[in-house]
């Protein structure tokens, strides 16, 4: 009796493993797609950083258009749904329970989605906005080094990195979770299509291309910012112990993040990823309180007031412009490129968003995933960069000489020499990056190695050398187009690598927002 059941359950598992086989319409492509360029960069760095910029350059001049309509369009849709009674609707039906404790649960989505973005710019682009350092404010309207050009730099930062960037993360990630949870089609970028195209979408050879854009755009984008973040730590360690960057520091660097987020994903959602991402907001917190208590508040709160003000001032100029009012130093640089990487990330964030967010309703889904990192955002640049925009102002500080002097990332470290116990807070910011970056690699390898899996569960961990192939891959192109395609602002390789991201999933993006709005404002949704 006992090896009968012995036997069955051999079988069961056997069956189990062939249906979950790999999807070779998927991995195989942008796997050859992916590791060929991480061998080009190695063989013809420079082949690679021309066939990235040219691409760069090309898409968000051509398409900066349809970047700002979709995004538009996409905050009023997370806007209505989540203020709506469709906000009452459960992920997964009406008796689903979540996985995961609230807390747990925002810092799962926090931290999986910002990576080192904040750190990095919470001071410098206040700053570089300030300053004028590449020319973003020729067109302002306001001359550079005022206190208007305080309030200008920080109204757009905000607009950069709060309630549209978080808009298209939600809307990606409410897709998948209720056409997987609740309509119970697979759980893929393709699938989300249905809507539109019926079941037809995910069979013959469409699947394949949804899901290899979407791959391709995840693995692009998470290269830029590995190499962004690869840039910031080496300009800092540069800066505070005076170790010349090289390639041998931003190969021990890149060693050194891409071990951590790999083992981080290979020990699986609930032992890796969410123990990770529980440390890091933590970290998150305590530095936000440290500097609150540290900065000038009465400035930052001010700043930050009428920063907002002048910000939902000029809301629709800056949403609707593809470049022709700002000019290409403030929107494409900044604005375009921002919702260029944002939407790069989308679709697969979109999975993982869905798969930590079973049992929830769509309101409190929009919440964590969309209202809170925006508020979260906004607190943060108001404190980090108002303190750095009064230090400026008052001669603490020359941030705008050492950006100018040093790249656009360098800023951050005078910053940090400046505070109290800078020599205890610049490591353990150090240390913040290198956990930022890991937690959303982590995730979003996870959901790669998903991707290219047929008929995984939300609850299955992928096969492991999926995650270790594709981990090694986006570290090895991060690490060549940083150490052989910096520029002017010091990442513009991997600026051009994350443009190209955007671009290979935008038009998957649009129709994800086009089945949005066929799905829950033309077809019945139920709860």
């Amino acid at each position: 009796m006992l090896k009968a059941e012995r036997d069955i359950a051999e079988l069961e598992e056997t069956d189990e493993t062939a249906k979950r086989k790999t999807r070779k319409g998927v991995f195989w492509p942008a796997f050859f797609i992916v590791g060929g360029g991480a061998i080009l960069g190695i063989v013809n760095n420079k082949l690679l950083t021309d066939i990235a910029m040219n691409g760069f350059v090309g898409s968000l001049k051509g398409l900066g258009w349809l970047y700002q309509i979709v995004s538009i369009v996409a905050l009023v849709i997370v806007a209505i749904v989540t203020f709506s009674k469709l906000g009452n609707v459960r992920l997964g039906g009406a008796n689903t329970k979540p996985k995961y404790k609230f807390s747990a649960w925002f810092a799962m989505a926090l931290t999986g989605g910002i990576a080192t973005g904040l750190i990095t710019y919470g001071v410098n682009e206040p700053i570089i906005y300030f300053g004028n350092i590449y020319g973003e404010m020729e067109r302002a309207g306001v001359e550079p080094g005022t206190p208007l050009a305080a309030i200008y730099a920080m109204g757009r930062s905000f607009y950069n990195w709060s309630f549209i960037p978080y808009a298209m993360y939600s809307l990606s990630g409410l897709v998948v979770a209720y056409i997987y949870y609740n309509q119970k089609k697979s759980l893929s970028v393709s699938a989300t299509l249905t809507p539109l195209f019926g079941d037809r979408i995910t069979r013959g050879i469409w699947p394949s291309i949804v899901d290899t854009l979407a791959v391709l755009a995840i693995a692009l984008g998470l290269a830029s910012s590995l190499g962004a973040g690869l840039a910031l730590v080496g300009s800092g360690i540069e800066a505070v112990y005076k170790i010349p960057q090289s390639p041998f520091i931003w190969l021990t660097l890149t060693i050194l993040i891409t071990a951590t987020f790999t083992l981080s994903t290979l020990k699986g959602l609930d032992k890796g990823i969410r123990i990770l991402s529980e440390i890091n907001v933590k970290v998150f917190y305590i530095i936000l309180f440290a500097l609150i208590l540290l900065g000038p508040t009465l400035y930052n709160l001010r700043t930050s007031t009428a920063g907002m003000g002048y910000w939902l001032q000029n809301f629709w100029v800056w949403g609707l412009d593809p470049i022709d009012i700002g000019g290409e130093a403030l929107v494409m640089w900044w604005t375009l490129y921002d919702w260029a990487i944002w939407i790069a990330y989308a679709p697969l964030m979109g999975i993982y968003l869905a798969v930590i967010s079973q049992g929830r309703t769509i309101r409190e889904f929009m919440i964590v995933n969309w209202i809170l990192p925006s508020v979260f955002s906004i607190v943060w640049i108001g404190i980090w960069g108002g303190t750095a925009l009064n230090w400026q102002q008052n001669n603490v500080a020359d941030l705008v000489g050492t950006i100018k002097n040093s790249g656009a990332v360098a800023g951050l470290w005078t910053f940090l020499s400046n505070l109290p116990l800078g020599f205890i807070i610049i490591p353990v910011i150090m240390l913040t990056l290198i956990l930022s970056f890991a937690t959303a690699a982590d995730s979003m390898v996870r959901s790669i190695s998903q991707l290219c899996t047929a008929n995984i569960r939300h609850d299955e961990e992928p096969d492991q050398w999926k995650k270790l192939l594709w981990a090694i891959s986006i570290g090895i192109i991060a690490f060549v187009m940083v150490a052989f395609a910096g520029g002017e602002q010091g990442v513009d390789g991997v600026k051009y690598l994350a443009a190209l991201g955007g671009t290979a999933v935008l038009f998957v993006f649009v129709l994800q927002v086009a089945s949005a709005i066929k799905m829950f404002f033309v077809d019945e949704v139920k709860k």
